[in-house]
């Protein structure tokens, strides 16, 4: 279809324009050699007539000369008889001697006669068919006051003439012929080379949008076709790799959802049961119930909280509140939590007051996010610390761990939606994705660096008050320059 519809617009375009462009050149190069041909005659006859003018005046001014018989020789030993013909006219327009010797018995059609006789200039031309022939003829009248002889013509044929510009014509028509016979040959190239090409490459786009993610292009040509085969292929992969991330975080939502329901299904039959339950048994079903509710309604939120930062329709409420004080909670949300995991957990609290301007509930929900994560992929016996600190202009929050650590191939892609670089551990592969675009929500940045089997360092950095104002201010002055007016 794609090369049919190419094909048939090249036909319809370039190629029809190159034709109408030859046509119009063979016609105007057909007129130009018929001009330039029947002038070069003309000039020729005009050229004879005014020497044998010159002539009939010398002989008419001549007394003692004889001017018929003058006029007569003139006639007979004409030089150029070969080439052209000279004859005499009588006052009636019949033919009283020509150069080739013939006596013409009947009379003949002269229209540069009948010319010269109405015209003041004394001379007339014809050029046209005469007895079935292509002539040129001029006619020139007698100088002398002789009645026998009115006028001398000459004549010559143009049949030559026209064969000579049927053979240039020819040529030409055949040189524009070979010139169209290359663009044929160099459009089939054209047609083999590009529109080949992007038919295949539209049959794999088709594949692709089908789901068929392992189909490949091969690339043949170092050009702009081969350029858009790679970008094809590299769409292709990273489809395919979106596809697998999302099957995996299907998976794992799946299993993150499933155990909690799991708990909260068995110990609700178990209360419900009716049997004989002791306060101790009943409190810690209910604790349990209520923990994993809340890991429930945290996993939930935490995917809306994707989903609105995919859909841009997050919004922050933003204010000027004390960073510690948010970090400090976070940190004793999960003391008791890494004790029961016999993770030993840190906090280096700076001694003076770190202001910002962001959201509360945002910024705890970020630290809460990396320090859940550093517990997570610690095992028993590490240490994480947190700390915090100003440099310059930019406040620095910072939770190393000492836990499994992250390989140097997962370290790139561990901010990417859905990407889990353990898949043993718990977690839906999002919550740094929503951390990472909610600091970048405050001009801020998160920064992840790690080394397998010794531990990662998280270091959120944020913008000091005054910072934040000026970064906001100049984003302000950008969108102005942006708006049109």
């Amino acid at each position: 279809m794609a090369q049919k519809k190419m094909t048939t617009r090249w036909l319809t375009s370039s190629f029809g324009v190159i034709v109408i462009i030859l046509v119009l050149v063979e016609f105007a190069f057909a007129f130009a050699v018929r001009m330039y041909y029947y002038n070069s005659v003309q000039q020729t006859l005009l050229s004879q007539a005014s020497v044998i003018t010159s002539l009939l005046s010398k002989y008419a001014e001549d007394s003692a000369t004889d001017y018929q018989r003058e006029v007569r020789n003139l006639i007979e030993n004409f030089d150029l008889r070969n080439q052209m013909e000279l004859m005499a006219v009588g006052p009636y327009g019949d033919v009283l001697v020509t150069s080739s010797g013939f006596e013409v018995a009947e009379k003949i059609e002269m229209p540069d006669f009948q010319q010269a006789l109405s015209s003041t200039s004394r001379m007339g031309s014809y050029r046209g068919a005469i007895n079935h022939e292509n002539v040129l003829a001029i006619s020139m009248l007698s100088p002398s006051s002789d009645e026998s002889l009115a006028a001398v013509r000459l004549v010559v044929s143009l049949e030559n003439v026209d064969r000579r510009i049927l053979t240039m014509i020819i040529f030409a028509v055949l040189i524009g012929a070979a010139i169209l016979f290359f663009v044929v040959l160099s459009s089939s190239y054209f047609i083999s080379s590009i529109v080949i090409p992007v038919g295949e490459i539209g049959k794999t786009a088709r594949k692709i949008a089908q789901g068929d993610f392992n189909a490949r292009l091969q690339k043949k040509n170092d050009d702009e076709i081969g350029e858009l085969c790679e970008t094809i292929n590299y769409m292709a992969e990273e489809l395919q790799t979106a596809e697998k991330l999302k099957n995996e975080f299907i998976s794992s939502v799946s299993h993150e959802l499933r155990t909690p329901l799991t708990a909260i299904k068995g110990w609700g039959e178990t209360i419900l049961d009716g049997g004989e339950i002791d306060s101790e048994t009943l409190t810690k079903g209910m604790k349990v119930i209520i923990s994993e509710t809340d890991r429930l309604s945290g996993m939930v939120e935490e995917l809306l909280d994707f989903s609105r930062i995919q859909s841009g329709r997050m919004r922050l409420s933003m204010e000027k509140i004390d960073l510690l004080a948010e970090l400090e909670e976070a940190v004793l949300m999960y003391t008791e939590k890494a004790k029961r995991d016999n993770i030993e957990l840190l906090f280096d609290e700076p001694e003076t007051a770190l202001a910002v301007i962001g959201d509360r509930n945002r910024l705890r929900q970020v630290f809460i996010n990396v320090i859940d994560n550093a517990i997570k992929y610690s095992n028993p016996g590490c240490t994480v610390a947190a700390a915090c600190g100003l440099d310059n202009e930019t406040i620095y929050i910072s939770v190393t761990d000492n836990g499994c650590g992250i390989s140097r191939e997962d370290l790139p892609k561990i901010k990417q939606k859905f990407y889990k670089a353990n898949l043993t551990r718990r977690g839906s592969g999002i919550g740094l994705a929503v951390a990472d675009e909610i600091i970048a929500m405050h001009n801020g940045s998160m920064e992840i660096e790690s080394e397998l089997g010794i531990g990662t360092t998280v270091t959120i950095l944020l913008p000091t008050v005054r910072r934040y104002e000026q970064l906001e201010a100049q984003k302000a002055q950008q969108q102005a320059k942006e708006e049109p007016d």
